[in-house]
């Protein structure tokens, strides 16, 4: 029987693309994961239905309400940092988050056509999204150095891709019965399920991790409280990473308002908009887990870095040209799902690897500034350009010319992260 097993534990590490001995952790991570974006995805339908409820000409306020919200929450993260152990970090986060979620089922309860409440719904969850996905990858990069990185990332994103997958399934199956409330608690029991497993993780970590980056755990991270901000503009990298996704939130929010219009133009019935808007986020998650088990991971090794960051930069400009020619529904859902499909299984793994060289105040206090208040400016900045756009009366057009320019750009700026991330992968960026 043992022996049976080891030749199933070889056969699959070969199948993935890894080695044998990093099947429990890899495992380990896609549970993590996937509990983590079940519970997302389970409300984000109904987030995106709220976003239409307030108001299809306001989602500019929204993002901006969404980018001061997290402003607001960076320095009591520093705050916090500085003074838990960095392995119980992500448990004070998270925990915080669950009260939080449990504070808006009961207020989702009681004032459910509530303009307000579905506005502030919209905001928090936005923050909350970024907030746990960007600590979670944190701590990714904290227990796997890069070589294993290459490997293991897109196999532990693709657990994200299987919640996003069955969180939508389970949302729908569970939502008349629950109601938002009820999806809500759900939501916080699966984040809270993902707590045993970061200790497990921890444990992994202990026993392998005998290089520098291997620091003690049980220390808060230095630095003070808005650390992070002051150390994107003191490292060209940062820098460089930093206006990498600003421009990807530019791309996201360009197609994502599109989007918002052309389904409320399209489709009359709440029900109507939140069958579509599950039936995209399936699609995407479907592509990008199949890519992520497959395909991410080779390409890693071989193509490097750079090939992660450039391509789909690259695919959404064409997409973007062709929804200038052709601005129809049918074209911006298979730009939408390019774009989405292409961020989760190519440029999120590749993103973070980006990281695991790094030193731990910039895996925690720098990345969480650039993935939540420097992604959270650039869905506002590019908010408030779409709707100066819109005003000036050419409709879809020139908004998909200029995405087309931003997504060379990114691809540029991608091309060039990658290129020095592949040159230094076994030294500090």
């Amino acid at each position: 029987m043992a022996a049976a097993l080891s030749s199933l534990r070889l056969r699959a590490a070969r199948a993935l693309g890894i080695h044998e001995e990093e099947i429990a952790p890899a495992a380990c991570g896609f549970a993590f994961f996937f509990f983590l974006f079940c519970g997302y995805f389970m409300l984000r339908p109904i987030r995106e239905t709220m976003g239409i409820q307030a108001g299809v000409n306001q989602l500019q306020w929204l993002f901006t309400a969404t980018f001061f919200a997290t402003l607001a929450v960076v320095p009591l993260f520093g705050w916090l940092s500085a003074r838990v152990p960095r392995a119980t970090l992500l448990t004070w986060v998270y925990g915080l988050f669950a009260l939080t979620m449990a504070g808006f089922a009961a207020l989702l309860h009681l004032r459910p056509d509530s303009v307000w409440a579905a506005r502030s719904f919209y905001v928090w969850l936005s923050v909350f999204n970024l907030f746990v996905v960007s600590i979670a990858w944190s701590l990714m990069a904290d227990v796997f150095r890069m070589e294993s990185a290459k490997r293991l990332f897109a196999l532990i994103a693709a657990g994200a891709s299987a919640g996003g997958l069955c969180g939508p399934l389970l949302g729908g199956l569970l939502a008349g019965a629950l109601g938002p409330a009820g999806l809500l608690l759900l939501s916080a029991l699966l984040l809270t399920a993902t707590l045993p497993l970061k200790q497990w993780l921890l444990r992994w970590r202990a026993r392998h991790r005998h290089d520098a980056q291997a620091d003690d755990m049980r220390q808060p991270i230095q630095g003070g409280v808005l650390a992070g901000l002051s150390r994107i503009f003191q490292s060209p990298f940062l820098l460089g990473i930093s206006l990498l996704v600003v421009l990807l939130a530019t791309l996201n929010t360009f197609l994502y308002m599109e989007q918002a219009r052309l389904v409320a133009d399209t489709f009359a019935s709440t029900a109507q908009r939140i069958r579509v808007f599950s039936a995209l986020d399936f699609t995407v998650q479907a592509l990008a887990l199949l890519s992520q088990l497959f395909i991410t991971g080779r390409i890693a090794e071989r193509l490097g870095l750079k090939f992660l960051l450039t391509a789909v930069p690259l695919a959404v400009g064409i997409a973007f040209l062709a929804l200038a020619a052709f601005p129809v529904f049918g074209v911006l859902a298979a730009a939408m799902i390019l774009r989405r499909a292409g961020e989760y299984a190519l440029i999120r793994p590749g993103r973070e690897m980006l990281f695991t060289a790094v030193p731990p105040e910039d895996k925690y206090k720098t990345k969480s500034v650039i993935d939540t208040v420097v992604y959270r400016g650039g869905d506002a900045a590019s908010g408030w350009v779409k709707a100066g756009v819109d005003l000036l009366g050419y409709g879809a057009g020139l908004i998909a010319l200029l995405g087309a320019v931003v997504a060379l750009v990114a691809a540029g700026v991608g091309y060039g992260l990658g290129s020095r991330a592949d040159a230094n992968k076994k030294s500090n960026l």
